[in-house]
């Protein structure tokens, strides 16, 4: 909503500057001696602002400044006056003569009146005030201004010069014309994150989504692997249900606090340009690590729709992932498999003795709703890129989808997604859409079913579809990862688009397992975050209007493919929680790219508009893989939450983000 503000006048003499960014176009000023306005272009008086607009911000603490600049002064000119209109919301400070460098005068004033300032720029002895440059760039005053109020709606207003006027030697004045000569000023609030509010850890990402979550435990950090559900639309751009039939790529976040999520970007898994090419698409990912030859190796099993399960190999749980088989390591020839009415939702266990088993399947034969025997496990190679003997039937009730495996102890929990059956269930069966589990002593079972610990997203969320999770630990306690529509509900297209959440997992005496609680909440940090050291840009805990993006980076002449933050708008702003700033920090430091004026990143405490410790202004770095590294000064201390929050001049994408770090 744009607010109207009542106008002041500012009189000022000579040429005027407002503050931070404003845009003041040329403007000429047309000679009235004869109450003719005549242009005068053999001798054209032109000034203008320096900047393109004026970007408040919100709280009174801010100041601004702009800068005039005028061309030419006639020599015989010894006084300046102007008036220029400026919104309600600001007040002059000060006005500076920059002296120093170009214009010559030793008497510059201004006076407060009800419609404004009115500025007079002279000599005391009746002198000529001398231009001593005709570079046009250079400032001639500078005016000083600040908020009279802190602002929380968004306004545009306009800075324009009414009136400036000359008075020469020979005591005879002319007005000259300035029509045009103006400015835009502008605040925009914050935007509102959608999908996941601060301070809340559900889902873990809002930028994007992520299905049929699976963990990795790595190195002390959690890596998340999940299906890449992307919005599909008709011939009229409007969303329609996810078909699932076009993604073919799996996405990577990682934690090492379970609040502060990094985006690894997406694995291009299957299609023409994908690692493997004769698949069509890439679900429900099941990922696992293993020493091989005294090496990390990583293992990401997807399927391929429902007809297959596929494998790619690393030597990172980040990639870049190759087909080492080239083809299916799981299909319908596969002994054990025959009567299994869908091929896929992989999960892979890796027992204390290096044996290692993959889990899969799902669907229900015709009528067969009580118990679809669809549910197999079967022995891994050595290699974890085929697989051993005969797939053997896992006797799930109401098996629908979704295998889990988990060892706690020395006993095997297997998890699923019961289906969703309409008709009566013996007493003790499992609910439509919930995750069950049964529990064995053996990895290959036999298995005894125990009960359901996850009801459908519906009950929690309002918003129901299928159950999708996988459980793990860390530090020393155990969790479940789940999908459920909250993000696509939040943005109105609650259409079968997914997010990842997170909550705790408990386990009784006997090894059962409690009935969990889904919630926005989510789950508490398990460290706090270290601003000290590099952190990447796309390290969110929450954000609003961002986008992040595989870039080419080459600061320093070190030429690396990185994700980094981009569609960075005015009012667009990223979080991280719990920063341990310890005694102090005094400097931050950001690397960035653009092509265009840049903006500024504001630092802030506890909200986007909290208080403010320090602010980064980004100009051009040549281009928009020419990356920079800047700094500012900062005054902070303690554990915060901290949220970067971009402002600029431009309309749309003010720049690129890389990393950034304090000392």
């Amino acid at each position: 909503m744009n607010i109207k503000k009542r106008p002041v006048w500012l009189k000022i003499a000579v040429t005027v500057s407002i503050i931070t960014v404003l845009l003041f176009s040329y403007f000429h000023f047309f000679q009235n001696s004869t109450h003719e306005t005549v242009e005068n272009p053999s001798n054209s008086l032109s000034a203008y602002v320096m900047e393109d607009v004026l970007v408040l911000t919100q709280g009174e603490e801010t100041n601004y400044e702009v800068h005039i600049v005028m061309n030419e002064i006639p020599t015989d000119i010894v006084e300046l006056t102007s008036e220029i209109r400026i919104p309600e919301v600001l007040e002059v400070t000060d006005v500076i003569l920059n002296g120093e460098k170009n214009i010559k005068a030793d008497h510059i004033e201004f006076d407060l009146m009800d419609n404004g300032i009115e500025l007079q720029l002279n000599n005391r002895d009746d002198s000529p005030i001398i231009l001593a440059s005709h570079d046009e760039r250079e400032k001639i005053v500078i005016i000083k201004m600040r908020l009279k109020k802190e602002l929380y709606e968004e306004m545009t207003d306009e800075i324009k010069v009414e009136r400036l006027e000359v008075v020469h030697s020979d005591k005879l004045s002319e007005t000259y014309d300035v029509t045009g000569a103006k400015s835009i000023v502008n605040y925009t609030p914050p935007k509102t994150a959608i999908g996941k509010q601060p301070p809340n850890g559900n889902p873990l990402v809002s930028h994007k989504f992520g299905a049929d979550p699976y963990v990795l435990v790595f190195e002390d950090r959690v890596y998340i692997y999940a299906t890449h559900d992307v919005l599909e639309y008709d011939e009229n751009d409007n969303v329609v249900e996810n078909t699932y039939g076009n993604i073919n790529r799996l996405s990577v976040i990682s934690s090492d606090d379970l609040v502060n999520w990094t985006d690894h970007g997406e694995i291009v898994a299957a299609g023409p340009e994908g690692a493997a090419k004769w698949a069509t698409q890439s679900w429900a990912p099941a990922v696992a690590q293993k020493v091989i030859d005294g090496e990390d190796k990583f293992f990401i099993y997807f399927a391929n729709n429902a007809s297959g399960i596929g494998v790619l190999t690393s030597d990172s749980p980040t990639g870049p992932w190759v087909d080492p088989i080239g083809e299916a390591l799981i299909l319908r020839s596969t002994p054990g498999v025959e009567d299994v009415t869908w091929l896929f939702d992989p999960a892979v266990l890796i027992d204390d003795d290096g044996r290692a088993y993959i889990y899969f399947g799902g669907g229900i034969p015709e009528g067969q709703y009580e118990m679809p025997n669809t549910a197999r496990v079967m022995e891994l190679g050595d290699d974890m890129v085929s697989v051993v003997g005969e797939a053997k039937p896992i006797p799930a009730p109401f098996m629908f989808e979704n295998a889990g495996i988990n060892k706690v102890g020395d006993t095997y929990y297997f998890t699923y997604c019961s289906n969703f059956y309409d008709g009566d269930r013996p007493e003790g069966s499992p609910p439509p859409g919930e995750i069950a589990y049964m529990t064995s002593d053996s990895p290959m079972g036999p298995w005894e079913y125990q009960g359901t610990i996850l009801r459908n997203p519906y009950h929690f969320f309002g918003v129901g579809g299928n159950n999708h999770h996988a459980m793990f630990e860390f530090h020393d306690t155990y969790y479940i990862a789940y999908h459920a529509q909250t993000l696509s509900k939040e943005m109105g297209v609650p259409m079968g688009y997914r997010s990842t959440h997170l909550n705790k997992v408990y386990f009784n005496e006997d090894g059962t397992i409690q009935e969990i609680k889904a919630d926005l909440e989510g789950v508490e940090s398990v460290k706090h975050l270290n601003p000290f050291q590099r952190v990447e840009a796309e390290t969110m805990a929450w954000n609003a209007g961002v986008q992040v993006e595989k870039a080419d980076t080459n600061e320093e002449n070190n030429h690396t493919t990185n994700i980094v933050i981009t569609d960075i708008n005015t009012g667009d702003w990223i979080a991280v929680s719990g920063v341990d700033f310890g005694d102090g920090a005094s400097e931050f430091s950001a690397s960035v790219a653009t092509e265009t004026n840049g903006g500024m990143i504001e630092l802030r405490l506890g909200h986007p508009e909290g208080d403010l410790i320090g602010s980064l202004t980004v100009t051009n770095t040549g281009g928009w893989n020419q990356w920079k590294t800047v700094s500012t000064e900062v005054l902070v201390e303690g554990v915060h939450d901290l949220y970067l929050v971009f402002s600029g001049s431009s309309d749309h994408n003010l720049f690129r983000f890389e990393h950034w770090k304090f000392d």
